[in-house]
Protein backbone atom coordinates (compact mmCIF):
# COMPACT_ATOMS: atom_id res chain seq x y z
CA UNK A 1 0.00 0.00 0.00
CA UNK A 2 1.25 3.37 -0.77
CA UNK A 3 -0.73 6.53 1.20
CA UNK A 4 0.01 9.99 0.02
CA UNK A 5 -1.85 13.46 1.16
CA UNK A 6 -1.35 16.75 -0.92
CA UNK A 7 -0.61 19.52 0.80
CA UNK A 8 -3.26 20.85 1.14
CA UNK A 9 -4.70 18.17 3.66
CA UNK A 10 -1.30 16.74 4.77
CA UNK A 11 -2.39 17.43 8.33
CA UNK A 12 -5.34 15.22 8.19
CA UNK A 13 -3.54 12.62 5.76
CA UNK A 14 -0.94 12.34 8.55
CA UNK A 15 -3.52 11.35 11.02
CA UNK A 16 -4.68 8.85 9.05
CA UNK A 17 -0.95 7.26 8.07
CA UNK A 18 -0.36 7.24 11.83
CA UNK A 19 -3.81 5.33 12.73
CA UNK A 20 -2.63 3.11 10.11
CA UNK A 21 0.72 2.49 11.19
CA UNK A 22 2.68 3.61 7.99
CA UNK A 23 4.27 6.63 7.05
CA UNK A 24 3.29 8.77 4.43
CA UNK A 25 5.00 8.16 1.10
CA UNK A 26 6.67 11.38 -0.47
CA UNK A 27 5.77 13.38 -3.55
CA UNK A 28 6.72 16.60 -4.89
CA UNK A 29 4.30 19.44 -5.40
CA UNK A 30 5.66 22.80 -7.48
CA UNK A 31 3.78 25.59 -8.32
CA UNK A 32 4.72 27.90 -11.49
CA UNK A 33 5.34 31.61 -11.88
CA UNK A 34 1.99 31.71 -14.29
CA UNK A 35 -0.30 29.90 -12.00
CA UNK A 36 0.43 26.26 -13.47
CA UNK A 37 1.55 23.15 -11.20
CA UNK A 38 2.92 19.92 -11.29
CA UNK A 39 2.42 17.39 -8.73
CA UNK A 40 4.29 14.04 -9.07
CA UNK A 41 5.30 10.59 -6.29
CA UNK A 42 8.58 10.58 -5.03
CA UNK A 43 8.34 6.51 -4.42
CA UNK A 44 7.77 3.98 -7.11
CA UNK A 45 4.32 2.74 -7.56
CA UNK A 46 4.53 0.48 -10.30
CA UNK A 47 1.91 -2.33 -9.08
CA UNK A 48 0.74 -0.28 -6.20
CA UNK A 49 -2.39 -0.38 -4.49
CA UNK A 50 -2.23 3.63 -3.73
CA UNK A 51 -5.02 6.37 -1.87
CA UNK A 52 -4.52 9.72 -1.80
CA UNK A 53 -5.87 11.64 0.63
CA UNK A 54 -7.12 15.72 -0.37
CA UNK A 55 -10.14 17.12 0.82
CA UNK A 56 -12.04 19.04 -1.67
CA UNK A 57 -12.95 22.32 0.66
CA UNK A 58 -12.18 26.15 -0.01
CA UNK A 59 -9.63 27.56 1.20
CA UNK A 60 -7.70 28.83 3.18
CA UNK A 61 -5.33 29.22 0.22
CA UNK A 62 -6.60 27.20 -2.57
CA UNK A 63 -10.03 26.79 -4.36
CA UNK A 64 -12.14 24.12 -4.11
CA UNK A 65 -11.27 23.89 -7.97
CA UNK A 66 -7.36 24.08 -7.55
CA UNK A 67 -7.74 21.35 -5.04
CA UNK A 68 -10.03 18.71 -7.66
CA UNK A 69 -7.36 19.98 -10.26
CA UNK A 70 -4.35 18.91 -8.18
CA UNK A 71 -5.61 15.94 -7.19
CA UNK A 72 -6.99 15.10 -10.89
CA UNK A 73 -3.44 15.46 -12.06
CA UNK A 74 -1.98 13.69 -9.27
CA UNK A 75 -4.18 10.88 -9.79
CA UNK A 76 -3.03 10.80 -13.38
CA UNK A 77 0.52 10.92 -12.39
CA UNK A 78 0.12 7.56 -10.23
CA UNK A 79 -2.07 5.64 -13.52
CA UNK A 80 0.88 7.06 -15.79
CA UNK A 81 3.65 5.20 -13.28
CA UNK A 82 1.99 2.22 -13.23
CA UNK A 83 -0.21 1.84 -10.12
CA UNK A 84 -2.57 -1.30 -9.84
CA UNK A 85 -5.42 0.41 -7.81
CA UNK A 86 -5.98 3.85 -7.08
CA UNK A 87 -8.31 5.00 -4.71
CA UNK A 88 -9.20 8.90 -4.09
CA UNK A 89 -10.11 9.75 -0.39
CA UNK A 90 -12.11 12.76 0.05
CA UNK A 91 -12.87 13.78 3.43
CA UNK A 92 -14.88 16.46 2.33
CA UNK A 93 -16.59 16.02 -1.96
CA UNK A 94 -17.21 19.16 -3.48
CA UNK A 95 -20.18 19.98 -5.18
CA UNK A 96 -21.77 17.59 -4.28
CA UNK A 97 -24.75 19.46 -3.25
CA UNK A 98 -25.88 20.03 -6.96
CA UNK A 99 -26.99 16.58 -7.44
CA UNK A 100 -30.06 17.16 -9.44
CA UNK A 101 -31.50 19.49 -12.00
CA UNK A 102 -33.56 22.26 -10.16
CA UNK A 103 -34.27 24.76 -13.21
CA UNK A 104 -34.27 24.47 -16.53
CA UNK A 105 -30.25 23.72 -17.93
CA UNK A 106 -29.15 23.53 -14.44
CA UNK A 107 -25.38 21.29 -14.23
CA UNK A 108 -25.66 18.11 -12.30
CA UNK A 109 -22.17 18.99 -11.22
CA UNK A 110 -21.47 16.29 -8.83
CA UNK A 111 -22.04 13.78 -11.88
CA UNK A 112 -19.35 15.79 -13.84
CA UNK A 113 -16.92 15.50 -11.19
CA UNK A 114 -17.67 11.97 -10.63
CA UNK A 115 -16.52 11.63 -14.63
CA UNK A 116 -13.35 13.51 -14.41
CA UNK A 117 -12.43 11.16 -11.07
CA UNK A 118 -13.07 8.13 -13.50
CA UNK A 119 -11.41 9.63 -16.32
CA UNK A 120 -7.98 9.65 -14.87
CA UNK A 121 -8.30 5.97 -13.83
CA UNK A 122 -9.58 6.28 -10.31
CA UNK A 123 -11.27 2.52 -9.12
CA UNK A 124 -12.60 4.25 -5.95
CA UNK A 125 -13.60 7.22 -4.06
CA UNK A 126 -14.25 6.84 -0.41
CA UNK A 127 -15.66 9.80 1.34
CA UNK A 128 -18.04 11.42 4.32
CA UNK A 129 -21.33 12.02 4.53
CA UNK A 130 -22.63 13.96 1.52
CA UNK A 131 -25.23 15.99 0.54
CA UNK A 132 -27.20 12.71 -0.76
CA UNK A 133 -25.67 9.53 -0.70
CA UNK A 134 -27.78 7.29 -3.51
CA UNK A 135 -27.14 10.59 -6.16
CA UNK A 136 -23.67 9.87 -4.76
CA UNK A 137 -23.36 6.11 -5.72
CA UNK A 138 -25.41 7.00 -9.12
CA UNK A 139 -23.03 9.62 -10.46
CA UNK A 140 -20.09 6.85 -9.97
CA UNK A 141 -20.01 3.96 -12.29
CA UNK A 142 -16.02 3.07 -10.21
CA UNK A 143 -16.55 2.08 -6.70
CA UNK A 144 -17.80 4.21 -3.95
CA UNK A 145 -17.28 4.06 -0.23
CA UNK A 146 -19.75 6.74 1.70
CA UNK A 147 -18.59 7.13 5.40
CA UNK A 148 -21.80 8.11 7.30
CA UNK A 149 -21.70 10.71 10.02
CA UNK A 150 -23.66 8.76 12.54
CA UNK A 151 -20.24 6.97 12.70
CA UNK A 152 -18.41 9.17 13.89
CA UNK A 153 -21.09 11.27 16.01
CA UNK A 154 -23.17 8.54 17.85
CA UNK A 155 -20.77 7.52 20.33
CA UNK A 156 -20.18 10.84 20.83
CA UNK A 157 -23.73 11.31 22.13
CA UNK A 158 -24.33 8.11 23.90
CA UNK A 159 -23.78 9.30 27.23
CA UNK A 160 -26.88 12.02 26.46
CA UNK A 161 -29.90 11.29 28.95
CA UNK A 162 -33.98 12.14 29.27
CA UNK A 163 -35.83 12.90 26.08
CA UNK A 164 -34.36 13.23 22.83
CA UNK A 165 -35.33 13.67 19.40
CA UNK A 166 -33.18 13.45 16.28
CA UNK A 167 -34.24 15.91 13.77
CA UNK A 168 -33.62 17.05 10.31
CA UNK A 169 -33.91 20.70 9.46
CA UNK A 170 -35.28 19.67 6.03
CA UNK A 171 -37.09 17.66 3.97
CA UNK A 172 -34.28 16.37 2.01
CA UNK A 173 -32.28 15.16 4.91
CA UNK A 174 -35.14 12.68 6.72
CA UNK A 175 -33.37 9.88 5.64
CA UNK A 176 -30.30 10.94 6.91
CA UNK A 177 -31.88 11.60 10.77
CA UNK A 178 -34.20 8.46 10.38
CA UNK A 179 -30.39 6.44 10.15
CA UNK A 180 -28.88 8.54 12.29
CA UNK A 181 -31.64 8.15 15.06
CA UNK A 182 -31.93 4.10 14.46
CA UNK A 183 -27.93 3.89 15.43
CA UNK A 184 -28.34 5.98 18.19
CA UNK A 185 -31.43 4.05 19.47
CA UNK A 186 -29.10 0.65 18.78
CA UNK A 187 -26.38 2.18 21.01
CA UNK A 188 -28.37 4.00 23.63
CA UNK A 189 -31.09 0.88 23.89
CA UNK A 190 -34.23 3.09 24.23
CA UNK A 191 -36.58 4.85 22.15
CA UNK A 192 -35.18 8.40 20.14
CA UNK A 193 -37.93 10.30 18.71
CA UNK A 194 -37.70 12.13 15.13
CA UNK A 195 -38.68 15.43 13.77
CA UNK A 196 -38.49 17.70 10.59
CA UNK A 197 -38.98 21.07 9.40
CA UNK A 198 -40.21 22.17 6.31
CA UNK A 199 -37.92 24.14 4.27
CA UNK A 200 -38.07 25.70 0.12
CA UNK A 201 -34.90 27.17 -1.23
CA UNK A 202 -35.75 28.99 -4.27
CA UNK A 203 -33.48 32.10 -5.85
CA UNK A 204 -31.24 31.58 -2.77
CA UNK A 205 -34.36 32.74 -0.74
CA UNK A 206 -35.67 30.52 1.93
CA UNK A 207 -39.15 29.44 3.19
CA UNK A 208 -41.50 27.29 5.37
CA UNK A 209 -42.09 27.17 9.13
CA UNK A 210 -43.85 23.72 10.25
CA UNK A 211 -42.00 21.84 12.24
CA UNK A 212 -43.41 18.25 12.19
CA UNK A 213 -42.91 16.23 15.40
CA UNK A 214 -43.03 16.88 19.20
CA UNK A 215 -40.06 17.88 20.64
CA UNK A 216 -41.15 19.33 24.22
CA UNK A 217 -38.70 18.95 27.19
CA UNK A 218 -36.32 17.17 25.22
CA UNK A 219 -32.94 17.56 23.93
CA UNK A 220 -33.02 18.04 20.01
CA UNK A 221 -30.24 16.81 17.73
CA UNK A 222 -30.56 18.87 14.70
CA UNK A 223 -28.65 16.50 12.29
CA UNK A 224 -27.69 17.79 8.57
CA UNK A 225 -24.47 16.77 6.28
CA UNK A 226 -23.15 20.33 6.71
CA UNK A 227 -23.05 23.69 8.14
CA UNK A 228 -22.24 26.50 5.69
CA UNK A 229 -23.73 30.14 7.13
CA UNK A 230 -25.25 28.18 10.08
CA UNK A 231 -28.81 30.20 8.28
CA UNK A 232 -30.71 26.35 7.84
CA UNK A 233 -29.59 25.05 11.54
CA UNK A 234 -30.64 28.46 13.29
CA UNK A 235 -34.23 28.21 12.02
CA UNK A 236 -34.80 24.78 12.35
CA UNK A 237 -33.22 25.17 16.22
CA UNK A 238 -35.47 28.19 17.03
CA UNK A 239 -38.65 26.24 15.87
CA UNK A 240 -37.75 23.73 17.89
CA UNK A 241 -37.27 25.90 21.00
CA UNK A 242 -40.50 27.67 19.73
CA UNK A 243 -42.30 24.53 20.64
CA UNK A 244 -40.67 23.57 24.14
CA UNK A 245 -37.46 21.98 23.60
CA UNK A 246 -34.95 21.63 26.75
CA UNK A 247 -31.86 22.30 24.10
CA UNK A 248 -30.82 21.96 20.69
CA UNK A 249 -27.45 20.54 19.50
CA UNK A 250 -26.19 21.14 15.98
CA UNK A 251 -24.67 18.27 14.71
CA UNK A 252 -23.23 18.10 10.69
CA UNK A 253 -20.38 16.13 8.82
CA UNK A 254 -18.74 19.36 7.48
CA UNK A 255 -18.38 22.86 8.89
CA UNK A 256 -17.42 25.22 6.13
CA UNK A 257 -18.69 27.85 8.66
CA UNK A 258 -19.09 30.81 5.64
CA UNK A 259 -20.83 34.41 6.01
CA UNK A 260 -21.74 35.33 9.32
CA UNK A 261 -22.00 31.30 10.87
CA UNK A 262 -19.79 32.67 13.98
CA UNK A 263 -22.80 35.03 14.95
CA UNK A 264 -24.87 31.70 14.29
CA UNK A 265 -22.59 29.05 16.44
CA UNK A 266 -22.56 31.46 19.13
CA UNK A 267 -26.44 31.99 19.41
CA UNK A 268 -27.94 31.23 22.56
CA UNK A 269 -31.10 28.72 19.97
CA UNK A 270 -27.77 26.18 19.54
CA UNK A 271 -25.94 24.65 23.10
CA UNK A 272 -23.21 23.33 21.36
CA UNK A 273 -22.60 22.16 17.70
CA UNK A 274 -20.52 18.86 16.65
CA UNK A 275 -18.11 18.72 12.97
CA UNK A 276 -15.41 16.78 12.54
CA UNK A 277 -12.50 17.50 11.16
CA UNK A 278 -13.13 16.99 7.29
CA UNK A 279 -12.90 20.91 6.99
CA UNK A 280 -10.24 22.58 9.70
CA UNK A 281 -12.26 25.04 11.54
CA UNK A 282 -10.24 27.86 10.19
CA UNK A 283 -13.05 30.15 9.74
CA UNK A 284 -14.46 30.24 13.01
CA UNK A 285 -12.81 32.39 15.89
CA UNK A 286 -10.43 30.23 18.19
CA UNK A 287 -12.40 31.38 21.36
CA UNK A 288 -15.64 29.10 19.50
CA UNK A 289 -13.43 25.94 19.59
CA UNK A 290 -14.24 23.47 22.52
CA UNK A 291 -16.08 25.89 23.86
CA UNK A 292 -19.41 25.96 21.73
CA UNK A 293 -17.79 23.70 18.96
CA UNK A 294 -16.89 20.13 19.14
CA UNK A 295 -14.44 18.87 16.61
CA UNK A 296 -14.62 15.20 16.10
CA UNK A 297 -11.61 13.60 14.39
CA UNK A 298 -12.69 11.38 11.31
CA UNK A 299 -8.71 10.47 10.29
CA UNK A 300 -9.42 7.09 12.34
CA UNK A 301 -12.64 6.45 10.46
CA UNK A 302 -11.02 6.67 7.12
CA UNK A 303 -7.99 5.01 7.96
CA UNK A 304 -10.02 1.53 9.03
CA UNK A 305 -11.70 2.01 5.63
CA UNK A 306 -8.50 1.92 4.05
CA UNK A 307 -7.40 -1.00 6.09
CA UNK A 308 -10.51 -3.09 5.03
CA UNK A 309 -10.33 -1.96 1.10
CA UNK A 310 -6.58 -3.14 1.57
CA UNK A 311 -7.09 -6.00 2.99
CA UNK A 312 -10.34 -7.10 1.68
CA UNK A 313 -12.24 -6.21 4.95
CA UNK A 314 -16.00 -5.39 5.52
CA UNK A 315 -17.18 -2.15 4.64
CA UNK A 316 -20.53 -2.78 5.48
CA UNK A 317 -19.57 -3.41 9.07
CA UNK A 318 -17.75 -0.15 9.33
CA UNK A 319 -20.65 2.10 7.77
CA UNK A 320 -23.73 0.43 9.44
CA UNK A 321 -21.33 1.48 12.89
CA UNK A 322 -20.83 -2.40 14.22
CA UNK A 323 -17.02 -2.18 14.22
CA UNK A 324 -16.36 1.67 14.14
Amino acid sequence: MKLFALDASRDFGERVAAALGLPLAPHEERRFEDGEHKARPLAGVRGADAYVVQSLHGGPEESPDDKLCRLLFFLGALRDAGAARLTAVIPYLAYARKDRRTKPRDPVTSRYVAQLLEAVGTDAVVTLEVHNPAAFENAFRCRTVHLGGHVLFVPRLASLDGPLIVASPDPGGVKRAQIFREQLERRLGREVGSAFMEKRRSAGVVSGNLLAGEVAGATVLIVDDLISTGGTMLRAAEACLAQGAARVVAVAAHGLFTGNAAEVIASPALSHCLVSDSVPPFRLPPALLGSRVEVVEAAPLFAEAIRRLHEGGSITELVEGDAA
